[in-house]
């Protein structure tokens, strides 16, 4: 079983997910971006975008690198 991500940045159907991964070097995170999107009725997520999707991958992703940056300082 998949431990869930510690954090999610989300700006309409823009998300930033942080995961968290112990390594002897201590603790690291990764971050995935996705693209929501409904297919019928359920909810699924792409890692494709287009070009109106770009500004909100870079706003949620500065918020991914804040939130990173300020956990590898301590704070």
């Amino acid at each position: 079983m998949s431990k869930p991500p510690v954090i999610e940045f989300r700006m309409g159907l823009i998300k930033a997910t942080v995961w968290e991964n112990q390594t002897k070097q201590g603790c690291r995170y990764t971050t995935t971006l996705t693209r929501l999107f409904k297919n019928g009725d359920s909810w699924v997520e792409s890692t494709r975008f287009g070009r109106d999707d770009l500004p909100l991958i870079e706003k949620v992703a500065a918020k991914a690198h804040d939130w990173i940056f300020a956990k590898n300082q301590g704070g």
